[in-house]
């Protein structure tokens, strides 16, 4: 069996969007790195993690040959091929890094690299593409996109694009799924390629620079501007400015304002003209909150916008400076720029800050999910008990 581990460090690097969910299901691309690695290897694969995301992902608990995967790395045909080819006592190491390793003893999550860097291993000479903080899922998105344009369009045909619309470049690189709807917009793929998603809906006067992505039933609201490289994760509904976001699911902009080099997780909801900055006054690279560290570390990048955790919310006219962390279930509103790291549960905005109660936001999670006819968990609030809990420490 094929399993899919948190490597402990990269765990705590990517905080706080792998505060609900193992490094593996953070969307870069059009797909999530679990996927991508399930299509190359033919299998459904496994967890191994921190034991309280147990309640929402599948872990591994049966004994066996385990082949345990680096899920932070992003995988290629040539990578599952030789990941395939492991035995008992193997491991596939790049650059000093596990890549994969293949066992008959059971690990856990935090023994698996150990026990890897002793074990025989070959090295993977080829370049590997990796999400190690935040910043790398939209940095790393343009040519993800392209990968995954090619892995899900290979062989297939296109839903034909309806003559309202404009094409800028070759119409080969913009592909609909069934039951898609675009009209009256420009799709340009000069830059990269066009993926429409299954039900998905591109409304009228919508002009969109590839490398683009639209999850399934997912939406662009009418007129709104997106370049490249962006995806709308699964059933997003999104308007206004949009450049160089990745939303991974779920999640809401429905209206104007602008959103650039951002990460946005699930069931997220952006108020009305909220903005958010990607770049300094003095056009400096941009620092950003570290968990490990607690403190701000440089990104090394001069374009950076909001990372924004699940459950997160934002108040219409809010205000986000460059290179804004918020936490899981913040609700940030008030005038004025809040603080660059806001922790989960954060109730306010620059002005008056409290903890928003844990009871209160699981009501605001159980009405937003139950609208797209999905029940809020007992997994699901193990996850949210979690981050409210180790968070408490930042909100005082």
């Amino acid at each position: 069996m094929y399993i899919l581990y948190d490597p402990a460090a990269i765990r705590l690097d990517l905080l706080p969007l792998t505060y609900m969910r193992p490094v593996a299901d953070c969307r870069v691309g059009i797909l999530t790195i679990r996927e991508k690695w399930q299509h190359f290897l033919g299998e459904v694969t496994l967890t191994l993690s921190e034991d309280y995301l147990s309640g929402r992902f599948p872990f591994a608990t049966e004994a066996g040959t385990h082949t345990y995967i680096n899920g932070s790395i992003i995988p290629t045909a040539e990578m599952a091929r030789l990941v395939l080819t492991l035995k008992d006592g193997q491991a596939l190491h790049v650059n000093g890094t596990t890549l994969a390793y293949c066992s008959d003893t059971p690990r856990a999550w935090t023994e698996v690299e150990a026990a890897a860097t002793a074990a025989h291993y070959v090295t993977y000479t080829e370049d590997v593409r990796q999400i190690r903080f935040p910043y790398d899922v939209f940095r790393l998105n343009g040519v993800e996109i392209e990968s995954d344009f090619k892995l899900i369009t290979d062989g297939r045909m296109s839903q034909s694009i309806s003559e309202t619309n404009t094409v800028i470049g070759d119409s080969r690189l913009v592909f609909i799924e069934e039951g898609a709807s675009v009209e009256c917009s420009t799709l340009n793929v000069k830059g990269g390629p066009v993926y429409i998603g299954r039900d998905a809906e591109i409304m009228e006067g919508c002009h969109v620079r590839g490398p683009f992505a639209l999850g399934e039933h997912g939406g662009l609201k009418m007129a709104a501007k997106v370049y490249g490289a962006t995806t709308i994760g699964p059933h997003c509904k999104v308007g206004g400015e949009v450049s160089n976001a990745v939303f991974f699911g779920y999640s809401n902009k429905g209206h104007d304002g602008f959103i650039g080099n951002s990460v946005i997780a699930e069931w997220c909801n952006l108020g009305a003209d909220t903005n958010c900055s990607n770049l300094k006054n003095n056009y400096g690279t941009v620092d950003v909150w570290h968990y490990p560290t607690e403190g701000y570390i440089s990104s090394g990048m001069q374009f950076h916008g909001l990372i924004m955790a699940d459950h997160a919310k934002s108040g219409i006219n809010t205000m986000f400076n460059t290179g804004t962390t918020v936490g899981v279930a913040a609700n940030v509103f008030d005038g004025g720029f809040p603080d660059k790291f806001i922790p989960s549960f954060t109730w306010g905005g620059a002005d008056k800050k409290e903890t928003f109660r844990f009871d209160k936001a699981l009501e605001v999670a159980e009405r937003m999910m139950a609208r797209r006819d999905i029940t809020l968990s007992q997994g699901d609030i193990d996850m949210m008990q979690v981050a409210f809990d180790r968070d408490e420490k930042y909100r005082k």
